[in-house]
């Protein structure tokens, strides 16, 4: 293949300026021959000599006879590169490196030894590994340094062969007296020589370059599997820089694809904090935004789903930094509408046509757009967000007995999920926002759904997720969800809360419910039903506190349960199911 380009600007590395080795060992090239190529023989070659020959500069007919001399070390390497002569191969390749800019035709010389390199690595002694560790790693470096020469096809060629590391192929001829170096290694000595910092450095040299910037992406995908490369990834902001180019043009869709799978990586196996920082930055989150925009609107494929709810994730974890622009770039307010936009008609334009099917992506976006919701309410300035994207109404949509017609057919067990995720989303909510829970009917509704959790309707639970953990054919995690919310409710001593609480009659409907909890008690769903009673004590203990009439409502039914729970067998206090904790909530309900 034709590999002359126009004469280029590069700052390459001094020759041998890596290399720590002073003087080039004096290591014989071994050579096939025809007569000796059956017989697996060698034919010895001077390394030393092609170095002096490169490095010479006054003779005529010079850059012939240096090429002739690269050509023909290309043609003796074809089967592996044996460890003992890599310091001597690479110094030559950044000699050729160094001649590109005046000497355009030592590009072909370059691109030749760097094709070597995805090639074997061949060891003579089982110690060799260790011998040569520091030239292998040095030189392995130097791929790195090579990616400043202003040449498409190096570059290519160079994040091709680093690609090359994770995919070991035998020689593909055995060599006698040598064996290849185990698979790992050139992963190995990648690691200690740094490439991976500098392999991120050279995205700044390829703003415009989109094809080589998607092969650097990829090494880099390659090299981010491992935790080492990772920190040296994270120590020149790999993260920041990767993500403010989420949103650069790419109609492969590569760049997205690789660039997300690094940014996990780097989340994954390097110091979760540094890369957090990293990215809570407006650059960074104004890029998640669009994507996610844009994935959200126009993202159709089964895989362009998932790459959405992966950058929701991520954008999730940036959000636990309290310091993150969330806000200032207007991803809170989007993110609130995209979790609301079924359940509360809106006219935004972004949501226009929209619909959510009943697919796993789907059902996975919706429930990480709830847990988002939760981390975001922890932002003082978000309340506003919540009230005008009427979070509290959507949410309490879900807080009602299961209908055959929904606006997505949810199947059963998928609409159990999210009421259950709505419900634990609302107990992080609804107390930030009391007006909205009032307006909204908060205390009727949960009231109303206590009453149909109480029910003998045919309702078979799935009992599947981790919300729903104990209430597999039955109403008990239903149940549970709705106590922690009222109890939450309960908990900020808000008197209009509570007094309509009183007014519903709800203290005797909770000891109704604690009574019949005593009946339907198993071994089965023993914790959850104790968690139930836990909560219940604990509402009416807030409910009745302070207040005579509230106490006298409470009455001698209520004396009855918490003398039933004081009457506990002592050894079942050390159980470990939770009857520890009953016990402290009906001290909390002794005045």
């Amino acid at each position: 293949m034709s590999t002359a380009e126009a004469p280029a600007t590069a700052e390459v590395q001094d020759p041998g300026s890596r290399i720590k080795a002073c003087n080039p060992r004096q290591n014989p090239v071994r050579v096939v021959t025809e007569d000796e190529e059956t017989q697996g023989g060698f034919k010895l070659m001077d390394l030393n000599r092609v170095i002096k020959l490169l490095e010479e500069t006054d003779k005529d007919d010079l850059e012939e006879k240096q090429l002739k001399s690269v050509k023909k070390l290309v043609q003796c390497y074809q089967n592996g590169l044996p460890l003992r002569d890599l310091a001597q191969i690479f110094k030559i390749l950044n000699l050729c490196a160094g001649k590109i800019e005046n000497q355009p035709h030592f590009i072909e010389s370059a691109y030749n030894i760097l094709k070597l390199c995805g090639l074997p690595f061949l060891k003579k002694k089982a110690s060799d590994e260790i011998t040569y560790a520091e030239d292998t790693a040095n030189s392995i470096a130097l791929l790195g340094d090579l990616m400043k020469i202003p040449s498409s096809e190096l570059r290519i060629q160079i994040c091709k062969c680093i690609v090359d590391f994770y995919h070991a192929e035998p020689p593909k001829k055995h060599i006698p007296g040598y064996q290849q170096a185990s698979s790992s290694y050139k992963i190995q000595m990648a690691e200690v020589g740094g490439l991976a910092k500098t392999m991120v450095q050279s995205l700044a040299l390829l703003e415009n370059q989109l094809v080589e910037k998607l092969w650097v992406l990829k090494a880099l995908q390659h090299l981010s599997t491992s935790g080492v490369n990772c920190t040296l990834m994270m120590k020149v902001q790999a993260a920041s820089g990767i993500c403010a180019h989420l949103n650069d043009p790419d109609p492969s869709g590569q760049l997205l694809f690789r660039s997300s799978e690094i940014l996990w990586n780097l989340l994954e196996k390097s110091s979760k904090e540094e890369i957090i920082q990293q990215l809570s930055n407006l650059n960074c989150l104004l890029a998640l935004k669009e994507v996610f925009k844009n994935l959200f609107m126009r993202g159709f494929s089964h895989y362009d789903r998932q790459l959405r709810n992966d950058i929701l994730v991520i954008t999730t974890i940036i959000a636990q930094n309290p310091g993150a622009p969330m806000i200032e770039c207007g991803f809170t307010r989007d993110l609130i509408l995209f979790a609301t936009f079924n359940e509360v008609k809106s006219q935004d334009p972004l949501v226009k046509g929209l619909k959510l099917s009943n697919s796993y992506e789907d059902f996975e976006l919706k429930k990480l757009l709830f847990n988002i919701i939760v981390i975001l309410c922890k932002d003082i300035p978000t309340i506003q967000l919540l009230i005008d994207g009427k979070v509290v109404l959507a949410l309490f949509t879900y807080v009602k007995k299961p209908e055959k017609y929904q606006i997505i057919e949810w199947s059963a067990a998928q609409y159990e999920e999210l009421q259950l995720h709505a419900i634990a989303t609302l107990s992080s909510v609804a107390p930030l926002l009391i007006e909205e829970y009032m307006l909204c009917q908060g205390n009727s509704l949960l009231l109303a759904f206590l009453e149909w959790c109480e029910s003998e309707d045919s309702f078979f639970s799935h009992g599947n997720s981790f919300h729903g953990t104990g209430g597999r054919g039955n109403k008990f995690a239903q149940m549970r969800y709705s106590l922690r919310l009222l109890r939450a409710m309960v908990y900020l001593e808000d008197e209009t809360v509570n007094k309509e609480l009183f007014e519903k009659r709800t203290i005797q409907q909770l000891i109704g419910i604690f009574k019949n909890t005593i009946s339907k008690s198993s071994d089965k769903e023993e914790a959850i039903i104790l968690e139930i009673q836990s909560d219940i004590l604990l509402i009416l203990s807030g409910l009745c506190e302070h207040h005579i009439p509230r106490k006298e409502t409470f009455g001698t039914e209520g004396v009855d349960i918490i003398l039933h729970v004081m009457t506990t067998d002592p050894k079942k206090l050390q159980s470990g199911l939770g009857y520890n904790v009953l016990l402290f909530s009906t001290l909390d309900s002794i005045w």
